[in-house]
């Protein structure tokens, strides 16, 4: 790249987007420049840890400028120094509004929002902005690339977007992005399905990765302690863990759930487990540390994720790389993370029996927890790590800024 960067998400940092920060972290030990840009500002519950506080500090609020009406007017005012792209800039913002009057001044507050972002971005000498979560963020991020010329990449998560990529316009994204980075092979394809063919050659796979040492420990020898990572809601499937959980306690009446994370769901869930009678066989431990995290990892007997719909959870690869057997649930692209029978156990979502019958498997199997867990640290260092994955976005930015792009979808594969 001819200069450095800047990433641009809706919240930074989050408790729930460790994976963001530590991409971040290392495209910087790959020798980028990175700045870090926000629309909003995260609450004091998602800075965990001394990496969240610093990262905090240092990065640029977008919506707080936009409140500001000396800067906003500012801004603006630059951006008009180039007349063609603030009308064109406009001009798409009112034609990729899904329609209606709410959604309409939205997409001008994010017209406002990416004059204010263009203004920061050419004062700090950015050459190229790259945005994770490809909703509103993004929209963001295509009108200021358009009102500035400073080309945008974005990285495609879902499974949110992929229910409405219409209201998003995933399609024009795509089409205006120098590249996009899907984080699995089902991702891709959800990008194809809406997008011309033209555009596939720079539809890439960057995995979300993890730091493989953080988690190296021996085999967790814990009998009876399930954990689950994630926010509370619904799309996470608990009630179905409640369930399974049930049935499995008079063959293992001492069988532990700790819950990590918040969410909108947790009051309910919290009533659902008294009434259950579960609530001695629960801790709700709402948001942790990624330190805090490797160490219940270290302590339990399996990972436990139900959810109805995912991407590729970076929760199983951080419980794969602590060594961990993990249950889960067929979708999207987490089949291509955990190999069933193999790293861990894999069935279909909402199926309560399912579920309860692959626990109540590794819950009684030593031998079996133990070669599962060697097998998914092994997938784990092999495809899933932040350097290697660093490395190859690294590789990306660079390629494309140099005119140069790489063709595949990963080092060494075919398109």
């Amino acid at each position: 790249m001819s200069g450095p960067i800047a990433y641009l998400t809706g919240e930074y940092p989050r408790a729930t987007d460790t994976f963001i920060q530590r991409e971040v972290a290392a495209l910087r030990a790959h020798g980028m420049t990175v700045e870090t840009c926000s629309v909003r500002r995260t609450g004091p519950e998602h800075h965990t840890g001394p990496e969240q506080r610093l990262e905090a500090a240092q990065t640029f609020h977008v919506l707080e400028a936009v409140k500001s009406p000396i800067h906003l007017i500012r801004a603006h005012l630059a951006a008009f120094r180039r007349p063609k792209r603030w009308f064109g800039a406009l001009r798409l913002a009112w034609r990729t509004s899904p329609g209606g009057i709410k959604p309409t001044l939205y997409q001008l507050i994010y017209l406002a929002e990416a004059a204010v972002l263009a203004d920061h971005l050419r004062r700090r000498g950015i050459t190229h902005l790259h945005n994770h979560i490809a909703k509103s963020s993004c929209t963001v991020a295509m009108l200021m690339s358009e009102m500035s010329g400073i080309p945008y990449s974005f990285t495609l998560h879902g499974p949110d977007i992929f229910f409405e990529p219409y209201r998003w316009r995933l399609d024009e994204k795509i089409a205006r992005a120098r590249f996009v980075a899907c984080i699995s092979e089902f991702c891709r394809s959800q990008a194809m399905a809406f997008s011309a063919p033209g555009h596939w050659a720079k539809l890439h796979i960057v995995h979300c990765g993890v730091d493989p040492s953080r988690y190296d420990a021996p085999a967790p020898e814990a009998p009876a302690h399930l954990l689950f990572v994630g926010r509370l809601a619904a799309v996470k499937g608990v009630p179905v863990l409640f369930e399974a959980l049930r049935d499995l306690l008079p063959e293992h009446p001492g069988l532990h759930l700790t819950l990590v994370g918040d969410g909108p769901d947790r009051d309910g869930l919290e009533r659902a487990a008294r009434a259950m009678g579960l609530a001695p066989h629960l801790t709700f431990a709402g948001y942790r540390s990624q330190s805090e995290v490797a160490g219940l990892l270290a302590q339990s007997t399996a990972l436990v994720l139900p959810s109805f719909a995912e991407g590729v959870p970076v929760v199983l690869m951080e419980a794969m790389a602590a060594r961990l057997p993990v249950v889960t649930t067929r979708i999207a692209g987490v089949p291509e993370l955990v190999e069933h029978g193999k790293s861990g156990l894999v069935v279909a979502p909402g199926d309560v029996v399912a579920l309860r019958d692959a626990l109540s498997e590794i819950l009684g199997n030593g031998d079996t927890r133990r070669a599962m867990g060697e097998a998914g640290r092994a997938k784990v260092l092999a495809e899933f790590t932040s350097d290697g994955e660093g490395a190859w976005l690294a590789q990306l930015f660079k390629g494309y800024g140099a005119g140069t792009p790489p063709g595949g979808k990963r080092p060494g594969a075919g398109t």
